[in-house]
């Protein structure tokens, strides 16, 4: 018999709203412990508004979240600020400061959160962007000398500086070429596994649903639709999910077309929606 897994984020019944427009309505989602989890959906269905609800950014209107078993709607600006310090957050192209360097960057959260001596946070820096594939030279270029995938890798060495237990990604392959998409999923799942982190990702790319996420959480109609496998999401009676587990895009990335649950690895790494 299967033990049950940890869920290690909660979200029940959550309502987030923008003025009088509703984005979610009565969601809920379990993220469990060492997962990738991939987050999908059409333009409009409020996968980063849902991230951010989670770390913060963004008040909801209803509902609960829980993360490492604390409601976090009702803590203490105290207690909030103790869970953040166990996850990490890179947004869409990086978001770094500009007129920092990337080893100022990846310094940020530990002026932040922590007392380290300069010397320790300097070291400690230069040890997460070698983790994410950066060069030494790296350290020293602002975020305009770098290449999209360069800015993309100095934004995760940020998330990951304090050494967190959940990684949030916002579209981490989102804009980089095959090559370059191919090779961040694989830092992905080799940092997930050396670090044990839990990863949540929301992405539009097929192939990396398909290459490093465990399960996979469907948006639509202003919840999730459907959680589960690849499989298990070939398999979901719904037009959008037709449309992107079954449509063109997901021929070209090599995952079957029927309803029997059969996929192939992706070669094109298309993605949909916005």
């Amino acid at each position: 018999m299967r033990e049950p897994r940890d869920a290690i984020i909660q979200v029940r019944g959550l309502r987030t709203q923008f003025g009088t427009h509703v984005v979610h309505e009565g969601l809920d989602l379990d993220v469990y412990r060492g997962e990738v989890l991939g987050i999908v959906g059409g333009s409009g269905t409020g996968k980063s508004v849902l991230l951010r609800a989670i770390v913060g950014l963004v008040h909801p209107s209803a509902g609960s979240i829980e993360v490492f078993g604390t409601d976090l709607l009702n803590a203490s600006a105290e207690t909030r600020q103790g869970i953040g310090r166990r996850w990490g957050v890179m947004f869409q192209d990086g978001a770094l400061f500009s007129s920092l360097t990337v080893r100022e960057n990846v310094e940020v959260p530990m002026r932040e959160q922590t007392d380290l001596p300069a010397k320790t946070r300097r070291a400690l820096a230069e040890l997460k962007i070698s983790m994410v594939g950066l060069p030494p030279l790296a350290c020293d270029k602002y975020p305009s000398e770098l290449s999209g995938g360069m800015r993309k890798r100095a934004g995760l060495a940020r998330a990951l500086a304090l050494d967190p237990e959940i990684v949030f990604l916002d579209e981490p392959t989102a804009g980089l070429d095959p090559i370059s998409a191919s090779a961040f999923d694989a830092l992905i799942k080799k940092l997930q596994t050396t670090m044990g982190l839990t990863v949540f990702m929301v992405t539009h790319d097929l192939d990396s649903l398909h290459a490093i996420c465990d399960r996979i959480a469907a948006l639509a109609e202003k919840r999730v639709l459907a959680t589960g496998t690849m499989k298990d999401m070939l398999k979901v009676e719904h037009p959008w999910m037709q449309e992107y587990f079954h449509g063109p895009r997901a021929r070209a990335a090599g995952l079957g077309t029927d309803r029997s649950g059969t996929e192939g690895p992706g070669t094109d790494r298309p993605g949909l929606g916005g």
